[in-house]
């Protein structure tokens, strides 16, 4: 059974931080490129960041130079540490898993991210 499990969500102010994580079980990890995607109310679901399986790493241009994705291969887990983080982040964030050779694709449950005063 294939399970994507984020934390790290919550309720943070305008300039603070948060790091998702997101561990996951039943697949070959090091065979998946991952990625984080959000949807905030009335919007469709976008990318945030992604990370091949090699490790390359890119971003939307909303979020580049604030947030960082990176891969634990031993750890099978995902992060995404979210800096000076704007109201507009807000949304509920989403971890995604894409099968490199093959068109296997699997999807989270979601964090909520709200950044409020």
């Amino acid at each position: 059974q294939v399970q994507l499990v984020e934390s790290g969500g919550g309720l943070v102010q305008p300039g603070g931080s948060l790091r998702l994580s997101c561990v996951v079980s039943g697949i070959f990890f090091r065979a998946y490129a991952m990625g984080w995607y959000r949807q905030a109310p009335g919007k469709q679901r976008e990318l945030v960041a992604r990370i091949t399986s090699g490790g390359t790493p890119n971003y939307a241009d909303s979020v580049k130079g604030r947030f960082t994705i990176s891969r634990d291969g031993p750890k099978n887990t995902v992060y995404l540490q979210m800096n000076s983080l704007k109201p507009e982040d807000t949304a509920v964030y989403y971890c995604h898993a894409q099968a490199t050779v093959a068109a296997y694709d699997y999807w989270g449950q979601g964090t909520q991210v709200t950044v409020s005063s």
